[in-house]
């Protein structure tokens, strides 16, 4: 099976098994792994926890859908070697609107991506005086339009179009063998409704 750019999720369970942090940081893990793929060991020494907890947490997001065993990259074929089956999972709002169990657990994972995003810039941040070189080119932007709900939208598949334009560019860089001063990069963009205490 080839790597699909995108999987909506829409399902309760999907949603409930990504959901865990843990899985969410191995399956990030994996869509920046060297050569696409990873065995547990690996990944286990990246989120410092047991082999056989990453293993477990590995076979539950197989269960889903998520990831799938990949061509072994080594000799030793007492490991599985893993890999991201779409570069990137998406859910929406209105799929788990109505019933409680679907909005909590939506909120739930939401949540938890919000908090491993703060995380991974606030280690940015923490470990800033190692990224000499990146200093000019990260940044962090807050913007405050006046939309609705249709203009917001278009805004968010246009900022679509322009990431995804530069995903690609850096895979085919990195296939052609152009790896030099090359990192993985986060990019968190949130788009949401709010209202000032003033009204």
């Amino acid at each position: 099976m080839t790597t699909r750019d995108s999987r909506r999720i829409t399902d309760l369970g999907t949603l409930k098994a990504f959901g865990h942090p843990l899985r969410m940081r191995l399956y990030r893990a994996l869509c920046v792994a060297d050569a696409d793929a990873a065995t547990a060991s690996q990944l286990a020494a990246q989120v410092d926890e047991a082999v056989s907890l990453v293993s477990y947490h590995l076979r539950k997001l197989a269960e889903h859908g998520l990831i799938e065993e990949a061509e072994a990259r080594s000799e030793d074929s007492r490991e599985r070697w893993w890999k991201v089956v779409s570069r990137r999972i998406t859910f929406r709002d209105r799929d788990f609107l109505g019933e409680p169990e679907r909005v909590a657990a939506h909120a739930a994972l939401s949540r938890t991506m919000l908090r491993q995003h703060v995380g991974m810039y606030e280690q940015y941040l923490d470990e800033h005086s190692a990224w000499e070189g990146w200093w000019e080119s990260a940044f962090s932007s807050e913007y405050l339009p006046k939309l609705t709900p249709g203009e917001l939208a278009e805004l968010a598949a246009e900022m679509r179009a322009v990431m995804e334009k530069w995903e690609e560019r850096g895979r085919a860089a990195v296939a052609e063998g152009d790896t030099e001063g090359r990192e993985s990069v986060a990019l968190h963009l949130y788009g949401f409704p709010f209202r000032s205490s003033g009204g």
